[in-house]
């Protein structure tokens, strides 16, 4: 038997609960882990609260993000007690995810855990650090340089936005954040912000064109705050979009994009290509602040993931909740 976080459908909604499973009841894999740590991500809080259609079959196991040791293996990628990450792939949506003690997946989808992090400092870091890392990636791909002037974080708060601060701001660019919650200034300094704005500057429908400012960005909010982004950064600057915190919609314009030369870049995490994500995390072991994770990232235990799932949806959580599946 094993505990696990699971959400359920029938006539009377969606709910989700702690609740102790047989192994037989996991999923189809060639690879079986006993799980160590997961995350709460944005997307398990939508999956988790229903507020969002995150879950394409119930019951379901949430938790896109996991570490933790392989107890069998019928793939190559891995032997018994080897130490494996997955990110994405799906799970926590259509396949049984990480926040549960044990897990069943598909090998493709892991990657060995990088030696210069401990399973729990990888998922303080979690798909949101490597989504942040695949943004610096593709803005650094773009041309966006230091010297260029500023870069953008949206959302500044969360996990993709305090990783993407951190990570930008120790590979020399002077980052410019954007919050709603002005008692958190401080901590945003010390990720690494030379300057906080207000999000209502940028939430708010916009015009097609806005004053140049920005020489890149990385945007984890969508909707207007997307297209404002896009209105005010510089000739030939590139927008790193990963998220739809606000709205999936983009009530933009085609102006900045054909007078300005601006690119927007969509970031995909949940599929990347396996050397993709090893050069993220590569980079990350490379350029990250291990110092700054105990700043960014606190941890539960599996029974305390449904209330603050409830607090993530509801805006009140600082960056990274690392969930312990064992307590």
């Amino acid at each position: 038997m094993f505990n696990a976080i699971v959400i359920e459908q029938d006539d009377n909604g969606q709910r989700a609960s702690v609740q102790a499973l047989d192994e037989s009841r996991l999923p189809e894999g060639d690879v079986t882990i006993d799980v160590a740590y997961s995350t709460l991500n944005y997307k398990d809080g939508l999956a988790i609260t229903g507020k969002g259609p995150v879950v394409r079959s119930f019951p379901m196991v949430p938790g896109i993000d996991l570490v933790g040791t392989v107890s069998q293996s019928a793939h190559g990628c891995c032997q018994p007690g080897d130490t494996v990450l997955l990110n994405g792939w799906g799970v926590g949506e259509g396949h049984w995810g990480g926040l549960a003690q044990k897990a069943r997946v598909n090998g493709d989808w892991l990657i060995p855990l990088p030696s210069a992090f401990t399973p729990a400092e990888a998922m303080a870091i979690g798909t949101a650090g490597y989504t942040a890392m695949l943004c610096v990636m593709a803005l650094e791909r773009h041309g966006v340089t230091p010297d260029q002037g500023d870069v953008l974080v949206t959302g500044a708060n969360g996990g993709v936005g305090s990783f993407a601060i951190a990570l930008l701001a120790r590979l020399g660019y002077r980052v410019v954040a954007s919050t709603g919650r002005s008692s958190e200034h401080e901590y945003l300094k010390h990720l690494g912000a030379s300057e906080v704005i207000d999000r209502a500057s940028l939430s708010a429908p916009g015009k097609p064109l806005g004053k140049e400012r920005w020489a890149g960005a990385v945007d984890s909010v969508g909707s207007h705050t997307l297209a404002n982004v896009c209105a005010t950064t510089r000739y030939h600057g590139a927008v790193a979009a990963c998220g739809l915190a606000q709205g999936m919609d983009f009530p933009g314009s085609v102006a900045p994009f054909i007078l300005r030369g601006v690119s927007l870049l969509g970031i995909d995490s949940v599929k990347r290509p396996q050397a993709d994500r090893i050069e993220a995390w590569e980079r990350l072991a490379r350029d990250l602040d291990r110092d700054l994770l105990a700043l960014i990232s606190r941890e539960i235990g599996l029974s305390e993931v449904v209330a603050v799932a409830a607090q993530l949806m509801d805006g009140g959580v600082r960056g990274r909740v690392v969930v312990d599946v064992n307590r």
